[in-house]
């Protein structure tokens, strides 16, 4: 009898011991009790083909460490099913947020399903997935650059032939941008002023497909093309392919988006007509933020945001956006450091240059 009283407390100091390796990573937060206390951000990319988001990765990478937290990022080449076993991996991993850019929003609801069940908040960056359940969607001000891109083309060419190029239809972005941009026109369409006179979805945002559309356009309308919304820059750089091949470059207005160098030098050549900026330093300083805000259960300041076919709005953290175009370029993204003078300029002659700042 005494052996058994002397045994147990250890008996029950087992029991607990074992109880708290076991534990899920529920919503009492378990995963935060590791030895090292840190908190560990789950980041799942869609991918990094383009510039902008090899940016997006290390600015995220660089705000974690100036913050001391852990981060986990998964790259899925623009695989919906690779980006679904990243986030199982993630979440096997003991993630206290999951930070989530879609490829393709719709098939991602199902995982802020998983993480909620796990009791692990998302946040939905940059694109929004289609789930209300999402905790935080943080993004530019995407129907202001819908609505910028196109308000833009028609101060520069408020009569004429269009073309809009918009992106994967699967990437609730690419939807958005689309009803702002036909929203903005409408009125010019309506007067005549204007003539849409080919418009189509650009599979994953890929500037191959945008130099196929614009070529169909080119050819069915016999040339006579006066402007080109395109949705991001690497699909402008398809349509200015195609518009190259008729020796139409820099007659045919040409919109983007995302700042991207390779743009900026078009713009610089008179190429590409315009693109919105989207700073993305502030935009992954403020996602990993908003994630530690999260993992501490604290309050965040959100807006609320509304998209067509999901029920509720989303809380939402929305940064603004520029417009950047061959009269502003030094007062903008070189001026912000986003790009260097230099790069920007590469291919002009010095003496074409405007004065260095």
């Amino acid at each position: 009898m005494k052996m058994i009283k002397s045994l147990l407390p250890l008996v029950i100091a087992a029991i607990f011991a074992s109880a708290c390796v076991q534990a899920p990573n529920g919503e009492d937060g378990a995963s935060m009790n590791r030895d090292d206390g840190k908190i560990k951000i789950g980041f799942s990319m869609a991918t990094l083909k383009e510039e902008r988001w090899q940016k997006d990765k290390a600015a995220f990478e660089e705000h974690c460490k100036k913050m001391g937290v852990e981060c986990v990022i998964t790259v899925a080449n623009a695989n919906a099913q690779k980006q679904a076993n990243d986030v199982d991996n993630l979440l096997t991993q003991g993630v206290d947020v999951l930070v989530i850019a879609p490829h393709d929003s719709t098939q991602a609801a199902s995982m802020v399903d998983k993480a909620n069940a796990q009791g692990v908040p998302v946040i939905s960056y940059d694109r929004l997935i289609n789930n209300p359940k999402v905790d935080l969607y943080i993004s530019h001000q995407v129907p202001v650059i819908g609505r910028k891109m196109a308000e833009y083309a028609l101060s520069k060419v408020p009569k004429g032939n269009y073309v809009l190029v918009y992106g994967a239809s699967t990437d609730n972005n690419g939807m958005i941008l689309k009803k702002e941009q036909n929203a903005a026109l409408k009125a010019a369409v309506d007067r005549g002023d204007i003539k849409i006179v080919a418009d189509q979805h650009a599979k994953d945002w890929k500037p191959d497909e945008a130099l196929k559309i614009v070529e169909n356009a080119l050819t069915q309308n016999n040339d006579k093309i006066d402007a080109v919304v395109a949705s991001n820059d690497g699909m402008a750089g398809g349509v200015i392919a195609a518009l190259n091949a008729k020796g139409l470059t820099g007659k045919v207005l040409v919109t983007g988006q995302d700042a991207e160098k390779a743009a900026l030098q078009r713009i610089a050549r008179g190429e590409q007509t315009m693109t919105i900026y989207k700073p993305i330093v502030p935009l992954a300083s403020r996602a990993v933020d908003a994630a530690i805000k999260l993992a501490k259960k604290e309050k965040l300041d959100t807006v609320p945001f509304k998209v067509d076919g999901m029920a509720g709005e989303i809380p939402a953290i929305l940064l603004e956006v520029i417009v950047v175009d061959k009269d502003n370029l030094l007062e903008t993204v070189i001026k912000d450091g986003y790009v260097t003078y230099e790069d920007v300029y590469a291919n002009i002659p010095e003496d074409k240059r405007p004065p260095k700042p």
